[in-house]
């Protein structure tokens, strides 16, 4: 069955990328967030287990690892957001769980050391707090936990953003092998301005077509400009499957030797380094579009395929876990950062405006985190994406744009055109529409009945379910919205391909496409982002 499965899956990915091209519909039911669990108590403790288990890959190899995971499953109420409930933390993960807690909290981490003995010791790591430990044996760089034992980590979260954790024990191997994972850390003091004028209005957008709010907190840090209404958090990370195998062999060698024997430790080369894996949130393209806690990831619980309306505010989080830098790059628009290793990036001269750069890729150094800010609104297209719509209950009137001070329709945000780029308004695609949208643009669209770009083809520039009958009438030859697995009542939006510019690096061992890669759809308001699953 495994090969079948895997040819279908590659041909999906052939056919996702002829609607990139095209900028088409494309349908998906799975939407990434930021999930992760809570600490128990008001002191946040979170009790984790290193473990081994197999990853899967596009390719069909299961690949021996090591990770961290919760020696207990944690109560329902400590999966966040609270809006996914299907949440699960396994006893091994790869990235390990995302421990979410709040600026100035006291956070206990109670690691037990499951691996094989062989493998020896293990920690963990927390750069940039001030952590103290308890238990355990002395290491190079922190405390350890013995093969079968255990140790206790604790520290203040004292600067809120997303950071990263990993094993301080032979990093070359452990980390390779899995051992790594985020923490984001929530401001204690929300702007108040995250709860009125334009964040407001769209946070009121999304409530008006029955969206849940999945937000962590509504601002990334204890400022004014860091205001967000959807995040998603993406780890980078890329696997030698030689050394994991070295490591499986060794350890089947030693099978239930006693720590510290002689003969009973791995000797496992990490160099030369040849990757052939190439990860978001440990998985790879197409894995990485299937849903959080997909039950066929038991030990990949997150995915990696972000949603967002034109106009809206999107918080990505990212680290990079690996050994490689990966200049990964965001299609539709720059990513102005606004903090690196939790720290924000202020103007010298007034600390009340961001000063962080505007990024073409976000390069993903090993070991550096980043906060930054995209959004995508259509501005300059030079042409009506909405396909001009018509006013709820009554198809005979069309929908204004009233400009904001801006250029951006912001007054109605109830309107399915909320967040238009006005001065686009009305302004045809098409050299010869019958729609709603005047005639005389500058393209003439495909013959709809040639199926060369395949079944996935969506073909249609609108967004919207029914964008295409409204620009074009019931005679026009737009291609039309929707695909062969969404029909055009369901999702028709914008795809843009997210993937790493290092070429081999979208590839799963050798073969494209894969690897680094996920596709971020703009949809129309009308259609439902859920990202509970």
């Amino acid at each position: 069955m495994r090969p079948m499965i895997m040819k279908s899956a590659f041909l999906k990915i052939r056919l996702l990328l002829a609607v990139i091209v095209a900028v088409a519909a494309l349908a998906a039911t799975a939407h990434a967030a930021a999930p992760g669990i809570t600490g128990t108590g008001t002191s946040g403790t979170f009790n984790l287990t290193a473990q081994t288990a197999y990853l899967t890959q596009p390719d069909g190899q299961s690949i021996y690892s090591w990770g961290y995971g919760c020696s207990t499953a944690p109560a329902s109420t400590n999966y966040a957001p609270a809006a996914i409930t299907t949440g699960f933390c396994s006893t091994m993960q790869v990235p390990g769980p995302t421990l979410i807690v709040t600026e100035g909290q006291t956070v206990t981490v109670n690691l037990a050391n499951s691996l094989p003995a062989s493998a020896g010791n293990t920690s963990i790591l927390f750069p940039g707090f001030q952590v103290t430990t308890t238990g355990g044996v002395s290491g190079l760089l922190t405390q350890e936990a013995a093969p079968g034992g255990s140790v206790t980590y604790s520290f203040v979260a004292s600067t809120p953003g997303t950071h990263s954790y990993y094993s301080g024990t032979q990093g070359d191997l452990q980390i390779e092998m899995g051992l790594y994972g985020a923490v984001i850390v929530l401001p204690a003091n929300v702007p108040t301005a995250c709860s009125s004028g334009l964040a407001a209005s769209n946070l009121a957008a999304e409530a008006h077509w029955g969206e849940k709010d999945f937000r962590l907190a509504s601002a990334a840090f204890d400022h004014a400009k860091t205001c967000y209404d959807r995040e998603y958090l993406f780890q980078f990370s890329e696997i030698d499957p030689r050394i994991h195998l070295l490591a499986q062999e060794q350890v089947a060698t030693a099978g239930n030797c006693t720590a510290g024997a002689p003969g009973c430790s791995l000797q496992v080369p990490t160099e030369p380094y040849h990757p052939a894996y190439f990860m978001i949130n440990g998985r790879s393209m197409p894995d990485d579009m299937d849903p959080n806690y997909a039950y066929q990831y038991p030990h990949q619980p997150y995915n990696g395929n972000p949603h967002l309306h034109p106009g809206e505010t999107v918080l990505l989080r990212i680290i990079g876990q690996g050994r490689w830098q990966h200049p990964f790059h965001e299609h539709a628009n720059h990513v102005r950062i606004l903090a690196r290793d939790g720290n924000l990036i202020l103007s010298q001269s007034d600390s009340t405006l961001l000063a962080g750069p505007a990024l073409f890729t976000t390069t993903t150094t090993p070991g550096v985190t980043m906060d930054g800010l995209f959004y995508y609104t259509g501005r300059g297209l030079n042409w009506d994406m909405y396909g001009h719509n018509p006013k709820s209950g009554d198809p005979t009137a069309t929908l204004g744009c009233t400009p904001d001070a801006n250029g951006y329709n912001t007054g109605d945000p109830t309107a399915i055109n909320y967040y238009e780029w006005c001065q686009d308004h009305n302004k045809p695609l098409q050299t010869s529409p019958f729609g709603d949208v005047a005639s005389d643009g500058p393209a003439t669209l495909p013959d709809p009945n040639i199926l060369t770009n395949g079944a996935w083809y969506g073909g249609s520039p609108y967004l919207g379910p029914d964008a295409t009958g409204r620009a074009v009438g019931a005679t026009g030859v737009t291609p039309p919205s929707g695909t062969i697995a969404n029909s055009p009542g369901g999702e028709a939006g914008f795809a843009f391909m997210w993937h790493s510019h290092n070429e081999r690096e979208i590839t799963t061992n050798n073969a494209f496409p894969g690897g680094m890669m996920m596709m971020m759809l703009v949809d129309s308001r009308e259609f439902q982002i859920d990202e509970s699953n």
